[in-house]
């Protein structure tokens, strides 16, 4: 063998397992966060009332903070994503205290509800699945390690001083006057004097079949018994809690929160049922509202109950009538940010079922929704031309909305393509559209408001992405690869090329280089200077990734991966691309356009703008 191809060879895989190496041995580098749009809503798993604000502990997406003075209205201001699995929150004068699972306790500084930052840690060595506060100190709920009592008199500093071990199983703790009382699942309600904080001693038991959330009010232990139902237990003498009362259910009773003679519980896939406790020991349901999603915690709060729903997010529901509770507005995720794309000043994101949206990107620190328009199908992409908006809408097929005013986008026109539109490019006249099995389709919009097709081609694949460069259109067909087609006579489209040995979902196009997105396989660069003959030069593979944007800026691209976030590959040496930048984004990154040294990302629930000067 030659020895510079040998040579030529070496270095190339020495940049390829660089690059492996650094991806997988941080989180970012090279690249930094400028400005992030649409909060990402997990499952809503608690919520804390506390002035105008509802507090809402949200799985994975951590802590949301909503503005609730208008419960009609309620708007998200703020966001703080938590390490772990955010599960429980409760509030205190100017600080949110986050039960987040193997995290620990997580303690946020909301003085500022629209910039809440983490101040403070404390990580158990089991799973925190509750948290209770009583003046300077902090109860949690351990899983595996009882009940744990932290001092914060210096909030940022979490400190522990004394602990129950033989409590496990925790599963909520609640304070009232000397007294913790705990809800141990199978071993059901525990009580611990905490007259002094440092030495909590068990003083009563209450054996329950199961125990999962509590709220004590005027001598009384109301416990979610999941599915045991609704459980209530005399407490009035801490050291012999009994049972008095109870209320089946056919679902599982995750949570309960008390207010004046009712009682309201979270029935997970049943909603929110009301119960009338003016006599404690006789529980009468006496409403119920069916939430959307499974209500899985509650607080109320005036005449409102306000209700973590999992994935529907936060409900509002009007209880002024405990008989005939209503829902009266949500506050849930924005949308799905599929695809972005760029025409001056602002950013078209298509969102699937949340159609497209229209971003003012002037201030790349706070972009701005200023409009939005809710396709009829699932919007999968986006182009902009002449101050139109071309929209491939999967089953909806094309649709053609009149962007000149960005704050109000009125649909003009629309074609139904015969499959389902995923991708769409302009040039001149005519909008080329990925049509999924039904290839690539050819729409004159001379007339924007009567698109009609002059020209197909039925690709073998499955036609996802199509970029149009000069006189060809480059489509990306899936397992069959990169198709070229001549499109100098857009009514007679002609196949003249193709590589089908790699898997394309998206390309950007640069010279005589086709750069693809190949979904597990990572980057594929490709020689398109015979357009007869595309070939495969190098490759880029993340490694454990799922890719499936692209970009190009001079000689870097810029990589949207599902699992790994952005990533950015030199590709000077075009046989040799390496890694040169990263960031692992909180969502899923599924595409990316570049302007100057601005990165645009569609990133599932949230649009993020980062900055990459370092590496130019």
């Amino acid at each position: 063998m030659n020895k510079t191809v040998v040579v030529l060879w070496l270095c190339s895989a020495a940049y390829l397992l660089l690059g492996s190496v650094q991806a997988a041995a941080q989180d970012s580098l090279n690249v930094t966060v400028v400005g992030r749009l649409y909060n990402y809503w997990d499952q809503a798993h608690d919520v804390a009332i506390s002035g105008n604000y509802a507090y809402v502990a949200d799985g994975q997406a951590g802590l949301h903070v909503v503005d609730v003075s208008n419960p009609d209205n309620p708007v998200e201001v703020g966001c703080c994503d938590t390490p772990g699995l955010a599960h429980g929150v409760t509030v205190s004068e100017n600080y949110a205290y986050i039960a987040d699972m193997e995290a620990g306790l997580r303690v946020v500084n909301v003085a500022d509800p629209a910039s809440p930052v983490e101040v403070g840690h404390h990580k158990t060595s089991g799973s925190v699945y509750a948290v209770a506060v009583s003046g300077n100190y902090v109860y949690l709920a351990d899983s595996d390690m009882g009940m744990r009592v932290l001092s914060v008199s210096d909030p940022a500093h979490p400190a522990e001083v004394g602990h129950i071990d033989s409590l496990d199983r925790g599963r909520d703790v609640a304070v009232s006057g000397d007294f913790a009382y705990l809800a141990n699942g199978t071993k059901g309600l525990w009580v611990a004097s905490i007259a002094n904080p440092a030495h909590p001693v068990v003083v009563g038991h209450c054996p329950l079949r199961a125990a999962n959330r509590l709220a004590v009010s005027s001598g009384y232990a109301y416990v979610a018994g999941g599915n045991t139902g609704f459980r209530v237990v005399n407490v009035a003498d801490p050291a012999h809690p009994v049972e008095v009362g109870y209320y089946e259910v056919t679902e599982l009773v995750r949570d309960v929160a008390v207010f004046g003679d009712y009682a309201y519980l979270a029935d997970n896939s049943e909603g929110i049922r009301v119960m009338d406790i003016a006599i404690p020991a006789i529980p009468v349901e006496v409403g119920r509202y069916d939430t959307p999603g499974c209500a899985l915690g509650v607080a109320v709060s005036g005449s409102y109950a306000y209700v973590a729903d999992s994935n529907p997010g936060l409900r509002v529901i009007d209880v002024n009538n405990p008989n005939n509770p209503t829902e009266v507005a949500h506050c849930v995720n924005a949308g799905y940010a599929n695809n972005v794309t760029l025409a001056g000043n602002y950013a078209y994101i298509s969102g699937d079922d949340a159609g497209l949206r229209i971003v003012d990107v002037t201030n790349p620190a706070y972009p701005i929704e200023v409009g939005h328009f809710n396709t009829p199908g699932d919007a999968n992409g986006v182009a902009i031309s002449g101050g139109y908006a071309y929209v491939p809408a999967w089953d909806a097929g094309l649709r053609v909305v009149d962007v000149s005013n960005p704050a109000n986008p009125v649909e003009v026109g629309c074609y139904d393509t015969p499959g389902h539109a995923c991708g769409v490019a302009v040039s001149g006249s005519y909008v080329y559209v990925a049509d999924r099995l039904e290839g690539l389709r050819i729409v004159s919009v001379s007339d924007p408001a009567h698109p009609v097709e002059v020209g197909y081609y039925d690709t073998p694949g499955y036609a996802w992405d199509v970029v149009v460069f000069g006189t060809y259109a480059y489509v990306a067909d899936g397992s069959s690869g990169l198709r070229i087609v001549d499109v100098s006579d857009p009514g007679h489209p002609v196949d003249v090329g193709y590589n089908d040995r790699i898997y394309a979902r998206q390309m950007a196009i640069s010279g005589h280089r086709a750069f693809v997105a190949a979904d597990q396989a990572g980057l594929m660069v490709m020689d398109i200077t015979d357009p007869a003959d595309p070939k495969q030069v190098s490759y880029y593979d993340p490694h454990r990734g799922l890719t499936w944007g692209v970009a190009v800026s001079d000689s870097l691209v810029f990589l949207a991966d599902w699992f790994l976030g952005i990533s950015v590959i030199d590709v000077f040496c075009p046989t040799g691309p390496r890694l040169v930048g990263c960031f692992k984004t909180p969502g899923l990154a599924h595409d990316v356009v570049v302007s100057g040294n601005l990165v645009y990302v569609a990133d599932k629930y949230h649009f993020e703008i980062f900055t990459c000067s370092q590496v130019r």
